[in-house]
C-alpha cells in the first residue's frame, strides 16, 4: 500500500521541521513538500499533488484562510490547519476555515518544544490518515 502523500506549509522554520519529522516517522505517511507561506504552498501541491494539505493560519503573503480558499478552488483536497490559532476557544478562527473548506484542526502545542509535539504525534498521524479517506 503507499503512503498517504502530504504537503506542510509553515512559516516556522523550527515548527516546520518538527512536523515534518513527526509525520514522516509513520510507516502510513509522508511529507512530498513543504513551503513557508500560502503562495509558495500552491506552487508545490501543483508540483506535487498530495492526499493531504496540513497549513498553519498565520503566514506572510498568504495566510491559511486565504490559502484554503485557493486550494479549494483550483486543487480541493482535506486540509488540516495546523495552528497555535485554532485552540478550543478560537471559535471564529476555526468557523472561517470550515467555510473556506478546511475539514480538521490541530492545535500546536502551546509550548512549542518538540517533547511537547512528539506527545502529539499520534493525535496528528491519526487526523492526516482520516482526512485522506475523505473526498472534497
Amino acid at each position: 500500500m503507499s503512503k498517504i502523500r502530504v504537503v506542510l506549509i509553515e512559516d516556522s522554520i523550527v515548527a516546520l521541521e518538527i512536523l515534518k519529522r513527526l509525520i514522516n516517522s509513520s510507516n502510513e505517511v509522508e511529507v512530498v513538500g513543504t513551503a513557508t507561506d500560502g503562495v509558495q504552498g500552491l506552487e508545490v501541491i501543483a508540483k506535487t499533488q498530495p492526499d493531504v494539505i496540513c497549513t498553519d493560519l498565520q503566514m506572510p503573503n498568504m495566510d491559511g484562510l486565504e490559502f484554503t480558499k485557493a486550494v479549494m478552488e483550483r486543487f480541493p483536497r482535506p486540509v488540516l490547519v495546523v495552528s497555535n490559532a485554532v485552540q478550543p476557544t478560537d471559535v471564529d478562527n476555526i468557523f472561517n476555515l470550515m467555510q473556506a473548506g478546511a475539514l480538521d484542526f490541530f492545535p500546536k502545542p502551546t509550548t512549542g518544544t518538540a517533547t511537547d509535539y512528539e506527545k502529539l504525534r499520534d493525535t496528528l498521524i491519526t487526523k492526516i490518515k482520516v482526512l485522506a479517506t475523505k473526498r472534497v
